[in-house]
């Protein structure tokens, strides 16, 4: 019997979807409410439905099949677990390296900076089986002696040139980005990316132009500006090598794409197959001879952007995320980074969490069972569509004002990326992107300053500044701390009184609100009149004194406890936003009003220095 299932059900319109949700919305908009504007300029509704498929039309094409949405893969979905070493002494880099290898890495990704000699090279892969473990060489000073010294220990140790995976960190694009100026000149830099080519031309698996769209992501931009613009990063090479007469395919095998992995799990999934389908579009418009030659290798690497110092054992939970969305998305490779990565050298532990995230989605949890298991879903297809249409929109407007390489030597790439960064910061600053633990829900009693054992000071460059979104509310934190070395940590007194639903309510947000900048919160279970919470609040030593009530109640004992507060010689604030008692209660000695649309990080700046230039 051929029945589908549920079809005793009878089908629902979207009209009579709509009818429904109109009908529970009582007269809120629809557009407000539910539909969410992307900071990638697109909006996305709150729900999709088959039909919103129709005008999609890469749905038919199968993994392995142009234009590479679903990937390459058609057996399992395997990828490479990347374990990044740091460390630059050969000797010391082996040790880790062959402890990964041991704990499940199957690609280890060099600091080659230190990377001189032979001997160097023989130590630094010394019992590594480059047969079976793929090798990756970033921030080496000179690229081209670097791949000889490789290409001699390969011969020397007689290894199957065709079985040597891996890359180098090598973009003199993304450089020239970052530092607004080439390493030597653009001529050289586009021609030692040529002659990268040439030397590896034995090595068909081994890549060595490295499209780091990830410096672009860990600088602030958007999800399209990180993929419209690697796409142009890309171009550049395409355009130079082709123009020489290398073909195409000869060219692209040898590139691949570093990407960001962030927390916005659905977006990262559907940016990783949208990376796929944009990639092989700009591929064919070369016309290659195999059409296989528009496939891309993505390397997933773990947004940098979005770890913090504080409470850093969310880091793990980011990256678990992170990585099962790289997964999901189809990366070849994938990068998770250490938890502690923004204030201390990653050790062994950190990196062999990092690494066992990825062996439990796979091991445990078969992530690699199965090929692209987004396909067909509803939303994720529709986020892959919007996704392509703006990032390749970006691409076409950088191409058409003369180029990824003109646009940055302008400075123009960099304007655009530090508008949508400093939309990015204000969010965190008002807490529409929590940061948890840092600014949202802060772990008041933890310590940190003790534990940093990195520069928190960001490498300044003429170009993009790479960053974390949490470094400003961790500077404040931070600097609450060493106040305390010397003084009495500022104690802020929550006076509840009057309804007792909104009085908790209140001083629930404004101990999360002053936590998020490591002041003491001294709390108790409310007070009856306000001269009783007054005399606490002195018993406690406090210096700001909270009122946390109903807007109701403000007009009155928000008057009453202001006057007495301001006697008292109290800062004196009030949780909430009573707008037409507003006035009266600044008249009263009120300084400040603290609520859900207050730029929390531009308020807390103002209490640090109040509080710790007059305490």
């Amino acid at each position: 019997m051929d029945e589908k299932l549920f079809s005793e059900f009878a089908p629902v319109s979207t009209q009579e979807w709509e009818e429904i949700i109109q009908k529970d919305l009582k007269g809120a908009d629809y557009e407000k409410k539910l539909v969410w504007r992307t900071d990638e300029g697109f909006n996305v509704r709150p729900y999709y439905r088959a039909e919103d498929l129709k005008n999609i039309d890469y749905l038919n094409a199968l993994p392995n099949e142009f234009p590479y949405t679903r990937g390459g893969k058609t057996n399992k979905n395997e990828w490479e677990i990347v374990q990044q070493v740091s460390e630059k002494e050969p000797k010391k880099a082996n040790a880790i390296a062959l402890a990964a290898i041991q704990g499940g890495a199957t690609t280890i990704a060099f600091c080659a900076k230190n990377i001189q000699s032979y001997s160097d090279m023989e130590m630094l892969l010394s019992n590594i089986n480059l047969e079976e473990i793929g090798i990756k060489f970033h921030h080496a000073s000179a690229y081209l002696p670097l791949i000889e010294l490789f290409m001699n220990y390969i011969r020397t140790h007689s290894f199957d040139m065709a079985k040597i995976r891996g890359g180098l960190g090598f973009d003199a694009v993304a450089f020239c980005l970052k530092n607004a100026k080439f390493y030597r000149s653009q001529k050289e830099d586009m021609e030692e990316a040529i002659a990268l080519i040439h030397q590896t031309a034995t090595l068909p698996n081994f890549k060595v132009i490295d499209i780091q769209g990830i410096i672009i992501h860990n600088a602030g931009a958007t999800l399209v500006q990180e993929l419209g613009y690697a796409l142009a990063i890309a171009n550049e090479y395409l355009a130079f090598a082709t123009h020489l007469g290398l073909p195409i395919g000869q060219v692209a095998e040898k590139m691949e794409m570093t990407l960001s992995i962030s927390s916005n799990y659905f977006m990262e999934i559907a940016k990783l197959r949208s990376a796929r389908l944009l990639w092989a579009t700009m591929v064919e418009a070369y016309q290659p001879r195999e059409i296989g030659a528009c496939q891309s290798f993505i390397n997933s690497v773990a947004s940098s952007w979005n770890k913090t110092i504080y409470d850093p054992y969310v880091n793990m939970l980011r990256t678990t995320t992170e990585g099962m969305s790289a997964a999901i998305g189809g990366a070849d490779s994938i990068t998770l980074q250490p938890f502690n990565v923004a204030y201390q050298p990653d050790d062994d532990f950190s990196r062999r969490i990092s690494r066992n995230v990825q062996n439990i989605l796979k091991e445990e949890s078969y992530f690699d069972q199965v090929i692209d298991p987004a396909a067909g879903s509803y939303y994720i297809e529709n986020l892959t569509d919007a996704i392509s249409e703006h990032a390749w929109k970006l691409f076409q407007t950088v191409e058409t004002a003369g180029g990824m390489i003109a646009t940055t030597l302008k400075g123009e790439i960099k304007a655009e990326i530090e508008k949508s960064c400093q939309k990015r910061d204000m969010d965190i600053a008002t807490r529409k992107y929590v940061l948890l633990g840092t600014n949202q829900y802060p772990n008041i009693q933890e310590n940190m300053l003790d534990k940093i054992q990195l520069p928190l000071e960001n490498e300044k460059h003429d170009g993009l500044q790479t960053y974390r979104g949490a470094q400003s509310f961790e500077a404040l934190r931070l600097e609450t701390e060493k106040y305390s070395q010397s003084h009495t940590r500022p104690t802020v007194f929550m006076l509840k009184i009057g309804n007792l639903a909104m009085r908790q309510a209140r001083a629930g947000f404004a101990t999360n609100f002053f936590g998020c900048a490591g002041y003491q919160i001294v709390e108790s279970a409310g007070y009856k009149t306000v001269a009783e919470g007054i005399q606490a609040a002195q018993a406690a030593k406090a210096n700001i004194v909270v009122l946390c009530s109903s807007d109701e109640e403000y007009a009155t004992l928000g008057v009453e406890a202001a006057q007495a507060a301001k006697n008292a010689g109290f800062i004196f604030i009030i949780a909430g936003n009573p707008v037409e008692a507003m006035e009266n209660l600044k008249n009263a000695g009120t300084d400040d009003f603290i609520h859900v649309k207050t730029n929390v990080l531009t308020c807390l700046q103002h209490y640090n220095n109040l509080l710790f230039n007059h305490i």
